[in-house]
């Protein structure tokens, strides 16, 4: 497998690139708007064909670069099924999506967000906004809800092998890559907490709202066309 993470400064959104090697096809996950060229730059030079841009979920902090791609590609959008209709192909809890001879599983992760994704591919998780590197995606817009989050990370997630690495939507703080061992153990939001308390967490936030969700989340409703 091919795989690139990639960083947006502004949003700290990390987009990643996975590819298979034989068949030379490949998927974005996550992408940018602003970073489009950056992304194909980069497809062109290691000889991959775009085949499929896949969304975690409706995205509040920066406009997706989806609806260029697939302009620009003929790639098919990817999404959940309760997130943005624009999408070419809507995906569910369990659902299988081949890259070539990659498989992609994908893990209904709702909580941060009613429509969230997680895509196992191989020994690697790329969780959106559910599980962040020692923390957890907030829950408070976008039908969010701290206990089905909680459910989400604890009995999904967490049931994936210790092993797992874990490659989050985001990172505020410097990291790239945790596991499954290392977040069931020194998740601060979640490790040893009920959920209740973690309920408590999350709506003892008070965070200010992203500085673009006005913008981003009717735009990205449509892909990032509007």
């Amino acid at each position: 497998m091919i795989f690139r993470q990639l960083f947006d400064a502004e949003t700290s959104t990390y987009t990643y690139l996975i590819a298979d090697r034989e068949t030379r096809l490949a998927a974005l996950v996550d992408p940018v708007r602003e970073h489009v060229a950056r992304d194909l730059a980069l497809i062109d030079e290691l000889g991959l064909t775009l085949a499929y841009v896949l969304e975690t979920h409706v995205h509040a902090d920066h406009i997706t670069g989806a609806g260029l791609l697939r302009q620009r590609t003929g790639a098919r959008s990817v999404a959940s099924k309760r997130g943005a209709a624009c999408a070419d192909l809507h995906l569910d809890d369990g659902d299988l999506l081949h890259v070539g001879n990659l498989v992609v599983r994908v893990i209904a992760t709702p909580g941060h967000t009613d429509d969230s994704l997680s895509y196992l591919v191989g020994d690697r998780v790329l969780t959106g906004d559910a599980l962040l590197i020692r923390s957890a995606g907030r829950t408070d817009f976008q039908n969010g809800d701290p206990a089905q989050l909680y459910a989400s990370i604890t009995t999904r997630l967490f049931t994936l092998p210790d092993d797992t690495q874990v490659y989050p939507g985001h990172d505020y703080r410097g990291f790239t890559v945790s596991s499954i061992g290392e977040e069931r153990r020194w998740n601060a939001r979640v490790a040893g907490k009920s959920s209740a308390e973690f309920s408590a967490i999350m709506n003892g936030l008070a965070l200010p709202p992203p500085r673009h969700l006005a913008v981003a989340v009717p735009a990205n409703r449509s892909c990032g066309e509007a």
